[in-house]
């Protein structure tokens, strides 16, 4: 195991030249899959009988790519939250609190995740509350479109409406070190937006279609959700034209319907599910409880992860990947 692993730290710095990273971190523990319960609050009240409501959070990027370095990984993002909401059904918790920390992620995985969380409101009949944090932008805002309602504090960041792919092309640096690249394809099209040959422009406009594709079904989905938005033309524009906005903003705007803590969107849950009392339960694999509900131990990924934005990150080098997002990260993939 020693030397498969050697070799594969091998191939990850030839594959980043110049890049000689002071430290790789490979986790190989086996994690305990077993999902707790912890109150991590509830009304003055409560007791260990009284009807739950189930914190969900869903912090990171949203992919339905493994978590964790070279070897192996945990549990993707999109499968600890479906976990989670598998497991508040099991359990017959009153309401569900998302706390959504995200900017965002890949366009599959965002509406899967979507669509799973309409599917539990729809199959269980339980009310579910988005509570965005720091950052519910993009992919993140995407799936808090799919709850009941969304509530984000005022000093949140949310908006980034919009859709990206990330391309890069090296045919000019090549071209100065006298280096030639060329692919063997099928069809002109196959090779789509090749880094290693100069640029076609037919090749662009068919990526343009397609993010325009995903594009359209984004801003139907703002406006099924956010009725009052979809009569004003005007905001409608604004709210989807790929900007960020602070929570009081949108809620200005009118892309959520309410500014609060989480502990006001523990309240609209226990509401609608017709509540005074409740207790709000945080789920939990490694048998490390959270020490409240803004703590993140207990999350069944391993300490190191890697976006899905990149297959490997060594101490801030990546090797990218394609792809189709609903992204917020500025700096990070062009404007």
């Amino acid at each position: 195991m020693r030397r498969l692993i050697t070799s594969a730290c091998l191939i990850v710095l030839c594959a980043v030249p110049g890049c000689l990273p002071s430290r790789i971190t490979i986790d190989l523990q086996e994690r305990n899959t077993d999902l707790q319960s912890t109150t991590v609050m509830g009304d003055p009240r409560a007791t260990k009988n009284s009807p739950e409501i189930a914190l969900i959070d869903l912090t990171g990027v949203i992919s339905s790519a493994p978590a964790g370095g070279l070897v192996g990984g945990g549990p993707s993002l999109l499968d600890t939250v479906i976990a989670r909401l598998r497991q508040a059904e099991r359990d017959g918790v009153r309401g569900v609190v998302l706390r959504i920390n995200s900017p965002g992620g890949t366009v599959a995985a965002s509406e899967t995740l979507a669509d799973e969380i309409a599917d539990f409101r729809e199959r269980t009949g339980t009310p579910v509350v988005a509570s965005i944090a720091d950052v519910g932008a993009s992919g993140g805002y995407y799936v808090a479109l799919a709850c009941d309602t969304i509530i984000a504090q005022p000093s949140s960041t949310t908006g980034s409406i919009g859709v990206l792919v990330q391309t890069f092309n090296l045919s000019g640096a090549m071209q100065r070190w006298g280096v030639e690249g060329r692919t063997v394809t099928s069809k002109p099209n196959k090779d789509i937006a090749n880094p290693l040959e100069p640029p076609v422009e037919e090749h662009y406009a068919i990526l343009q279609g397609l993010v325009d594709d995903f594009y359209e079904d984004f801003v139907a989905r703002v406006l099924t959700a956010r009725t009052d938005l979809a009569q004003r033309s005007d905001d409608i524009e604004t709210a989807t034209d790929g900007r960020v906005f602070t929570g009081r903003q949108a809620h200005e705007i009118g892309l959520v319907d309410s500014l609060g803590t989480l502990r006001d969107a523990f309240d609209e849950a226990k509401s609608r599910a017709g509540l005074t009392t409740a207790r709000l339960v945080k789920y939990h694999a490694d048998g490390n409880p959270p020490a409240s509900p803004y703590s993140i131990a207990g999350v069944d990924r391993p300490r190191a992860q890697a976006s899905p934005l990149v297959n490997i990150q060594v101490d801030g080098a990546a090797l990218t990947t394609p792809g189709f997002y609903y992204l917020w990260a500025p700096g990070l993939v062009g404007p």
